[in-house]
């Protein structure tokens, strides 16, 4: 069955405001959906986990549901899956209780391409154990991350590498698993940012080959929660512990105080929405998750090939990349304006999008600053044609 846009729209009570929100990258509204199952769970008795009456029960239910509900995005053991305030917290997180072990001469291996949450906890950590970081680099013309790179990049020294499995900035998806496999010759834990790739394609940390998978549920319209999904759930109880309480175990062990029960509960509710996405998916929910994230990923594959082609016509305007695998993110250019004057004609035209200096990350390994910055767009769930029409012509009007 083709993926019926119109009915996924009808999800979102936010997309009444009139405004093309092209401005995912930063998180997708919510849908109706979620925000009832936070408030909801706001206004049930819940307490906290251990005791015998039925608040304190419902509690230990949501953080179960929660963990099950990660693990069937990305293809692992629920006793694998840490939750937490964000991603990055998370990982930041990681990086330290790992970088306890570490010593003088030990390395790391990061990448342009990925986001800042997934390169400074890796570079702190190196620099306090007196150790040093080694950068992936992209190619310039497509903004690929070569892969063939890592052979060489990674050795007997190199205790983790991190990399993204796609950049929200200009929608890279790199080889992933030839990177995995580069490390895992050296005894190197892989860590994967899915947080960008996990709302339009599917996972599997298997596949993937990747130690830990992290995860931002706000990506696909979730809440404001992260989780690091482990491929070896043992591994956790093999780091030093975060936890306050002596005797932690499992996820517990990169968990700090209490959770956000309403919010694990929005979780669980965009995962179900995430897996309801195509309407004719059944089975279990990994694989109705599975069917449509395959759904929604040509759906937007069209989409994104159609707003590109029309970019590209245009002689003022530079997409910036030509990755062969991507996530509908876009980034591109426009001679004789500024980035942050562009985005200001399309706010007024009713065209939500970000713009970016070019001084960290990716666009600062491109040299974008020089030209005055980047435009910054992401498809969601939600775009349909007539949007990334409005956004076409508002760029035209800028010739």
């Amino acid at each position: 069955m083709a993926y019926d846009v119109a009915r996924v729209r009808g999800l979102f009570p936010a997309l009444g405001d009139g405004w093309v929100h092209l401005d995912s990258p930063a998180g997708m509204q919510v849908p109706e959906q979620v925000a009832t199952a936070v408030s909801t769970a706001l206004r049930a008795p819940v307490s906290g986990p251990g005791g015998i009456f039925p608040a304190s029960q419902r509690a230990e239910a949501i953080v179960d549901a929660a963990r099950r509900s990660v693990a069937d995005l990305v293809g692992c053991d629920p006793a694998g899956v840490v939750l937490g305030p964000s991603s990055a917290v998370l990982l930041q997180r990681l990086a330290d209780v790992l970088g306890e072990a570490w010593m003088l001469g030990d390395e790391v291996v990061v990448s342009r391409l990925d986001h800042p949450g997934n390169v400074s906890p890796w570079v702190r950590a190196a620099q306090r154990a007196g150790g040093s970081v080694r950068w992936g680099e992209i190619d310039i013309e497509t903004c690929e991350l070569p892969a063939w790179q890592y052979d060489g990049l990674i050795t007997g020294s190199t205790k983790a590498v991190a990399i993204t499995a796609a950049s929200g900035a200009v929608g890279t998806r790199p080889d992933v698993r030839h990177v995995a496999d580069a490390a895992r010759k050296h005894g190197a834990l892989v860590v994967v940012d899915a947080s960008s790739a996990a709302p339009f394609v599917p996972l599997d940390v298997l596949s993937m080959g990747a130690d830990v998978v992290a995860v931002s549920a706000s990506a696909w319209g979730g809440p404001p929660v992260g989780a690091l999904a482990f491929r070896d759930a043992a591994l956790l109880d093999r780091l030093p512990s975060a936890a306050l309480e002596h005797g932690a175990r499992g996820p517990e062990r990169l968990e700090l105080g209490p959770h956000a029960y309403p919010l694990l509960a929005g979780l669980v509710s965009s995962v179900d929405y995430l897996a309801g996405l195509d309407d004719a998916a059944i089975g279990p929910r990994r694989e109705r998750l599975l069917t449509s994230l395959g759904s929604v990923k040509a759906y937007q594959a069209g989409l994104l090939a159609n707003l590109i082609n029309e970019l590209r016509a245009m002689r003022h305007v530079m997409v910036i990349g030509d990755a062969m695998r991507r996530v509908p993110s876009l980034a591109f250019t426009i001679t004789g304006a500024k980035a942050w004057e562009a985005v200001e004609h399309l706010a007024e035209r009713g065209v939500c999008a970000f713009h970016d200096s070019g001084h960290n990350g990716v666009f600062a390994a491109l040299g974008v600053g020089e030209v005055g910055g980047a435009i910054r767009v992401g498809l969601a769930h939600y775009t349909n044609a007539a949007e990334v029409d409005q956004l076409v012509r508002a760029v035209a009007e800028l010739r």
